[in-house]
């Protein structure tokens, strides 16, 4: 299954590090451009490695602080252990998301080994692969699951974590840590313990398959070479069983939809959805909380909740799988956006009348300021939901999960420069082209 390895990364120069919360970044599917052009200011930020205004913009900036000791590359082979402390709004609980950031085998889809739930777009995966030709690093971590019941690796990670290396708060308002272990046994019981798992891509879609269409054009080069850099990818893994695994759920905005008739949609909705009119639009995502096919509904005159007839499900014509026509978000794309809104399901992924937004208030607010004609609240997916999608081979609607907190940019850079990537000989690590 997946084979996994230990990492000498390039970190910023201890001198830098001090003021690591300015070097920091979002990861490039999440930074707004406002975020982007006041990061750019820094000229360390990591963002000019992360999103730059082009690939060979940042080879060449990347050349430019090797050389001059920006960044410098840790000797030895390690696992460095990554934990975020958040909270979320509305729960008093303290949460902690515990995981280890290594070097990931990069397997082709049908092998079965590295499992998706999500499609990609060609544009954005032709990006992250150009800016992963240019400079041959691997500037930010995806994000990937494993499933230990038995906590194996936890005691090791939480040893490491008592005296972390790096230690931030970032833009989400999440305290980030780093730690590194360096012993030779204790990362082969990680390697072990990886060794028998597949990994569900919780984030970063597009930058694995980034890798993966490199790893296919490097192989034309270098038929049947499984050892060099270009076959591994930068990931960090966390274990499903935790209770600080945390999925957010995703809303729907409609806006300048032609023909929007609040009348209409709601007599459409009453053909499938059982319907109850919510008076307080501040309790609508209580209302329908953990209730399989609820959604609430936001417009301009009115808010309520619908609930899908038991029914209605066998209307649902999409050439999919019962496990993914089950989905609240199937239901929702098909029985509101397609059929009560007239937005094919085919057109929804490009639809320029479809916004997605995680904050409730957020499409509170663009409602009763007449921004938006109609907000679709929803529930947050599961993560056996996400397991069983991911088994059966298919893909979720898109923006079907938000794994809270996003993994942040900035604490340490791989390369897969062949001198760079490859390790001594008698290193007990040793995967050398």
């Amino acid at each position: 299954m997946a084979e996994i390895l230990p990492i000498k990364p390039w970190r910023y120069h201890p001198g830098l590090a001090g003021r690591v919360e300015d070097l920091t970044a979002p990861l490039f599917d999440v930074v707004s451009e406002k975020q982007r052009q006041s990061l750019y200011q820094n000229p360390y930020n990591s963002i000019h490695l992360t999103v730059p205004p082009s690939a060979d913009a940042a080879a060449n900036l990347l050349a430019e602080w090797k050389k001059n000791g920006v960044i410098v590359q840790d000797p030895l082979p390690a696992i460095y252990v990554y934990y975020q402390h958040f909270k979320i709004s509305g729960d008093p609980k303290s949460y902690c998301r515990k995981g280890f950031i290594c070097h990931v085998r990069v397997y082709d889809w049908n092998e079965g080994v590295i499992l998706r739930h999500e499609n990609t777009i060609p544009v954005a995966v032709n990006d992250r692969e150009e800016l992963l030709e240019k400079t041959e690093l691997h500037s930010s971590a995806t994000h990937g699951l494993y499933t230990d019941p038995s906590f194996t690796l936890e005691p090791y990670m939480d040893e490491a974590m008592t005296n972390p290396i790096l230690e931030t708060e970032d833009y989400q308002g999440v305290r980030d840590a780093l730690a590194v272990i360096h012993d030779a046994e204790v990362i082969s019981k990680f390697i072990a313990v990886i060794g028998d798992k597949s990994i569900i891509l919780a984030d970063g879609h597009h930058r694995y398959e980034g890798s993966l269409q490199y790893k296919r054009k490097m192989l034309t080069k270098y038929p049947n070479d499984t050892r060099r850099g270009f076959n591994y990818h930068l990931m960090f893994l966390t274990n499903t069983e935790s209770d600080d695994l945390k999925i957010l759920p995703t809303h729907r905005v409609i806006r300048n939809l032609p023909h929007f008739d609040e009348d209409r949609i709601t007599e459409s909705l009453k053909e499938y959805f059982e319907i109850k009119p919510v008076d307080d639009i501040h309790t609508l995502n209580e209302v329908i909380a953990g209730k399989k096919w609820a959604f609430g509904i936001m417009m301009k005159d009115r808010c309520f909740k619908v609930r899908l007839k038991p029914d209605s499900i066998e209307k649902l014509d999409w050439p999919f799988p019962d496990l993914i026509k089950q989905l609240d978000l199937t239901v929702l794309h098909y029985f509101i956006i397609e059929k009560a809104l007239g937005i094919p399901g085919k057109q929804q992924r490009a639809s320029r009348h479809i916004d997605f937004d995680r904050s409730y208030a957020d499409c509170m607010k663009r409602i009763l300021e007449g921004e938006a004609q109609m907000a679709i609240i929803t529930n947050e997916v599961t993560i056996d939901e996400v397991k069983a999608v991911c088994r059966s081979g298919y893909t979720m609607p898109q923006k079907s999960t938000y794994f809270y907190p996003k993994v942040i940019g900035g604490f340490l850079f791989t390369s897969i420069k062949d001198e760079e990537f490859a390790e001594p000989v008698y290193s007990p690590f040793y995967h050398g082209a």
